[in-house]
């Protein structure tokens, strides 16, 4: 049997996150199993130990690979002007009717942020660490900005879920609305 190139077990190991990401911000972690996940990237259930040590290793790190890519454009602007550009172009999209329907690619913590705080070890680990730096991403890494970090995720995450919640779209758009009005309060309290 060929041996497997560095590069293609890179790329298998992408497609197993890409594929978990999506599968557990759809479905959620206990109802996806590694078997589901698997399938979805194209590759057969026994090479998955040779990418993670358990379930929840993979929990973390598709946790992580999503989290990375939710947060790249806000991370990579510059502080000043093109930050705030950023944060206010993130937030946009958080709040939007596009971001409630399609959970496959939105934020991990609304997806599964309930369903991570009954886990324990890693997959936790990794999503406590995503709210710290989501936090800190939305104040341009700004210590003494740090309380308004937490009150901006929970309004964004409370937004989130009560308009998945809602019963029709027009019910949505109300909470997604209400959910902006309380952003622009916040917002009168950002570092520039």
């Amino acid at each position: 049997m060929p041996r497997v190139s560095e590069a293609e077990k890179l790329k298998s190991h992408k497609r197993i996150l890409d594929a978990a990401s999506q599968l557990f911000r759809e479905r959620g972690i206990e109802a996806t199993s590694v078997s589901d996940v698997m399938k979805a990237a194209g590759l057969t259930h026994g090479g998955f130990y040779r990418h993670f040590d358990s379930k929840e290793a993979l929990v973390s790190a598709a946790f992580k690979a999503a989290v990375d890519d939710v947060l790249e454009s806000v991370e990579s602007a510059p502080r000043g002007p093109q930050h705030l550009a950023a944060r206010s172009d993130y937030i946009t999209r958080y709040l939007s009717a596009e971001h409630i329907e399609d959970r496959g690619q939105g934020c991990p913590l609304a997806a599964l942020g309930t369903e991570l705080a009954r886990h324990d070890g890693l997959a936790n680990d990794a999503a406590w660490n995503a709210v710290e730096r989501m936090a800190q991403t939305l104040v341009a890494d700004d210590p003494s900005a740090r309380e308004l970090g937490y009150a901006t995720m929970a309004l964004l995450l409370g937004t989130v879920t009560l308009a998945r919640l809602a019963g029709s779209r027009a019910e949505a758009q109300s909470i997604l609305d209400a959910g902006k009005s309380g952003e622009r309060l916040l917002e009168q309290h950002w570092p520039r």
